[in-house]
This record gives structure tokens, C-alpha cells and sequence, in this order.
């Protein structure tokens, strides 16, 4: 099966549509779990089909360091290393060479980097990069981009998505694979102009896909989506996009109002694992002793196996005492529950009633205000740091 994609409902900017793969044809808009070094923490591969999911992303970056692509390549690729019959988005990598690798080193030919497990030294080329995921067998590749700071100067996030651009051009060259759709990525910070030109440069090159990179990295969510909604406009409407990094269920809904197909985060599965649940009120940390004895589930009329099995109170239990088990039942439910939310928005899509969904979902829900998320972003970064520091990073 050849890759493709195709729109069969468009209302104002939203779309719903299919992604066609080798590995299935996958319903968009579409949420991708988070599996870097193949694998959805804590979940077998059959768990995470039956919540619901037909694609998954994995990362360049950790499978080169381990167990390194050879090895995956040797045994048959990623799908059956995994054994994940359904499709694959690899990203190229990029993005962690930046946040995880000490003293990175960036020039026109690729990228010098340590590696954060042992420090010993890589060098990394946009031809590596496609040769690398040809070798994975992903059905969807990225480009190697420059993803710039938020508060980098206006000169040095132009110099960063120049360099992207030609980075671009190298591995459209070098890609090779006709069963691997091939995605670029739009850069140029929170610069109407940047972005702008960014769009222009990568689609008179042709790419299968589109992505929208350099958001949600520290900037206010007014500002991301102000980004995206602009950047979306002025992509080929014959082509998916992708913003990437995106997770939050309020954030998904107004990415899907502003013309995303595809979303991806480690966020539902990584505040599972710290005890917040998702519910259509807002987030909810099990912790919390309301529900030391509350004798019923999470969300009362979700049908997830966590909330049609266990009461509240076991699930706080469970993450009081931390066993092993909360963490799955959490990411079961935060999964399930994305799941069920790209669903009904699709439906909306195709019922034209996308405008009422959003103002039901917003008259209820409930985000996490500004100042807790940066503050919460934050500690889970100082958090990475340290990790880095005792040579470990967990994502």
C-alpha cells in the first residue's frame, strides 16, 4: 500500500480526512502516543491497538543511541522489533539532539553531539537522518530541522530555519524509499514573517507532509496557536499537517479548529505516570484525599478498562503505595480518553457540528491556568537536567 492522504470533510479551517500508510489507513484528526524507544510506557502493543490507536511515533534519536539502528534494521525493523502491526511516525531526532545532548555543536554540514547516556560523540547529517529511519522502516520519516529557543533573538531563529531549509532540501535528495512518506518540518520561532517564508521554501520542494515545529516549547498558548492557525492557512490543503509536541485535550480541540490533522506528546502518558487523570471536567490528580474513599470511577461513564474495573479509591491506593500498577491504569485511561476526544471531534467534523462540540467541551473543562502549566513545565525540565546530569533521561 502507497502512502497518501485524503480529506473527506473540510468545515470552516477544521478537516477530517485519511491518512493512508502501508501499515492501514489511519482516521484523522489523529493523536499519536509517544513511544521513543518503541515502546508506549508501560503498555504492551496489543493494549494500546485496543484502546484504540493505529499509529504511533518513535524516536530517531534513542533507538540510534539504543540499541542502535543496525540492530533494529538486523532483526527484521522497528515494527516487528516492537511488534507493532500498525503504522510508525519517526521523528528524525533533531529536537532531542538539541534539548538532551551537552554542548551540541550546529554547522552546515550536520549537527556534533554527546550522547546523554554514556557521552560519547555522534555527528548527525540529514543524510544519516533519512538513512537511519529508511533503515527503521517508519511509515512516515521527518526531516533533521534547527528548532530554535523561544527567546532566542529574531537573527539567530533566522539563521536556525535557513538552516532547516537547506536541511530540508538534503534530505528530500536523499530520501529514497517510495513506502516512506516524507514530512517537513515549518520553523521560525513566533515570527509571522519567518514562518511565512518557511512555508514558502519547503512547499515549492514538494513534501508529502508538513509539520509545524518550534511551538509549544515555553511560549504562552495563545501565541502557539496564533502561530499555528497562521502557519495551517498557508499549507497545501492536499497535504496532512502535523503540529508537533501537542497533547493536552483543550489544546487538541483548538488545534483541530485551526486545521491540524495530526497531533503527538509524551504529556497524557507522562502526567498519568505523576498521578493526573484526564476527565471531561479537567485534569485530576488522583493523589488528592477526595478519593481515598470515593467508591466509583475516575470519569463515571468512560469505558476504559481502568474506569470500568476499579473505583477511584483503588487507583489512589495504588499511587499512594506506588505500585507498579497505578502507572498502567493511568496511562490506559489518559490514552483511552485522547482516544475517545479525537473521535467525537472527527464526528463533529463530519456532522458539522464541530462549533457546538467545542463550546460543550469549553463549558466544562477546566485547564491547568498559565502559571501552574509554565511552572509545571519547568520543574519537569530542571527535572530532565538532572536526569542529564546522572546520565540518565526517562521520557
Amino acid at each position: 500500500m502507497q502512502s497518501g492522504f485524503h480529506l473527506i470533510k473540510t468545515g470552516d479551517s477544521a478537516r477530517a480526512g485519511e491518512l493512508i500508510t502501508p501499515h492501514g489507513t489511519v482516521p484523522t484528526p489523529v493523536f499519536l502516543p509517544v513511544g521513543s524507544q518503541g515502546t508506549v510506557k508501560t503498555l504492551t502493543p496489543e493494549e494500546v491497538k485496543e484502546i484504540g490507536y493505529g499509529m504511533v511515533l518513535a524516536n530517531t534519536y534513542h533507538l540510534y543511541l539504543r540499541p542502535g539502528i543496525e540492530l533494529v534494521a538486523k532483526l527484521g525493523g522497528l515494527h516487528k522489533f516492537m511488534a507493532w502491526d500498525g503504522a510508525i511516525l519517526t521523528d528524525s531526532g533533531g529536537y532531542q539532539v538539541f534539548s538532551l545532548s551537552p554542548l551540541c555543536q550546529v554547522g552546515e554540514e550536520g549537527v556534533k553531539f554527546r550522547s546523554h547516556i554514556d557521552g560519547s560523540e555522534h555527528f548527525l547529517t540529514p543524510e544519516l537522518t533519512i538513512e537511519h529511519q529508511e533503515k527503521l522502516g517508519a511509515d512516515i520519516i521527518m526531516v533533521l530541522d534547527v528548532c530554535p529557543a523561544y527567546d532566542d533573538s529574531f537573527e539567530k531563529v533566522q539563521r536556525a530555519t535557513e538552516l532547516t531549509h537547506r536541511w530540508a532540501e538534503r534530505c528530500r535528495k536523499a530520501h529514497k524509499s517510495k513506502n516512506q512518506a516524507l514530512f517537513a518540518i515549518v520553523q521560525g520561532g513566533v515570527s509571522t514573517e519567518l514562518r511565512q517564508r518557511s512555508v514558502a521554501c519547503l512547499t515549492a520542494m514538494d513534501f508529502d507532509g508538513y509539520a509545524i515545529g518550534g511551538l509549544s516549547i515555553g511560549e504562552p498558548k495563545q501565541v502557539t496557536f496564533e502561530i499555528a492557525a497562521q502557519t495551517a492557512a498557508r499549507l497545501p490543503a492536499d497535504k496532512p499537517r502535523y503540529l508537533m509536541g501537542v497533547g493536552a485535550p483543550e489544546d487538541i480541540v483548538e488545534g483541530v479548529v485551526r486545521g491540524i490533522d495530526i497531533f503527538d506528546s509524551a504529556l497524557p502518558t507522562r502526567v498519568a505516570r505523576n498521578g493526573a487523570l484526564f476527565t471531561w471536567e479537567g485534569r485530576r490528580n488522583i493523589l488528592n484525599a477526595a478519593y481515598r474513599r470515593m467508591d466509583k470511577p475516575i470519569v463515571a461513564d468512560c469505558d476504559c478498562y481502568t474506569c470500568r474495573t476499579f473505583s477511584a479509591a483503588y487507583l489512589h491506593h495504588l499511587f499512594k503505595g506506588e505500585e507498579l500498577l497505578a502507572y498502567r491504569l493511568a496511562t490506559i485511561h489518559n490514552l483511552h480518553f485522547i482516544a475517545d476526544l479525537m473521535a467525537k471531534v472527527r464526528n463533529a467534523i463530519i456532522d458539522d457540528t464541530l462549533d457546538g462540540f467545542r463550546e460543550e467541551f469549553w463549558s466544562r473543562y477546566q485547564p491547568t491556568d498559565e502559571k501552574t502549566r509554565v511552572s509545571q513545565k519547568y520543574k519537569w525540565l530542571k527535572a530532565k537536567r538532572g536526569e542529564l546530569d546522572s546520565g540518565s533521561v526517562s521520557t
